[in-house]
């Protein structure tokens, strides 16, 4: 899952209207870029499904420190911790909400690569509930998820930019930003699905 994280984080910054909405999506991806500089270390890899062409959902990741349950609570919390010192205690918690957020939702479209422990330490089963499996399903969700949060995202800020006397003009763009770049990642997405 790639776009539909952005569209939970739109969604909750209708409800978080003080917590820059930058600040939400980077949240949102908060793990993945921990995961980059890991992966292009080696300590963190992929390989492709056996018997697969390697598209969309077609990759099994051994992203044992930042998707471990674990170690997506740390990184979280980090995230909310370094937050709460610039933005206070509330931008904090939301902020390490959303970045765990990553985890729950990787949880539904994961195989089981997602272990309990970093490193998978005790050899504990791994998580993952496989909607990858199924990549049309997944970039349905997906856009569903994207969608409805750049909706929350422009009722609530239209409705503020009103109260405030303005056009509202602000709320649309960013909305429609939201949805466009989400849509493209998945209509990117759904060329990668292999036939």
């Amino acid at each position: 899952m790639i776009a539909g994280h952005f569209g939970l984080a739109a969604a909750v910054k209708s409800q978080a209207r003080t917590v820059p909405v930058w600040s939400l999506m980077l949240a949102t991806v908060w793990l993945d870029i921990v995961f980059v500089p890991l992966f292009f270390a080696g300590v963190e890899t992929m390989q492709t499904v056996p018997g697969t062409a390697g598209g969309f959902g077609q990759v099994i990741l051994h992203a044992v420190w930042t998707h471990s349950l674990v170690g997506a609570l740390v990184l979280s919390a980090i995230f909310g911790l370094v937050a709460a010192r610039v933005w206070g205690r509330f931008a904090g918690w939301v902020l390490a909400g959303v970045s765990f957020s990553h985890w729950l939702l990787d949880l539904i479209v994961h195989r089981a690569d997602m272990p309990i422990l970093p490193a998978n330490w005790g050899g504990l089963p791994n998580l993952g509930f496989g909607l990858w499996a199924l990549p049309r399903v997944t970039i349905g969700l997906e856009s569903v998820l994207v969608v409805a949060g750049a909706w929350a995202y422009w009722r609530a800020a239209a409705a503020a930019e009103r109260a405030a006397g303005a056009s509202g003009g602000r709320a649309t763009l960013t909305a429609g930003s939201i949805a466009l770049g989400g849509l493209a990642i998945l209509g990117y997405q759904a060329t990668m699905i292999s036939p």
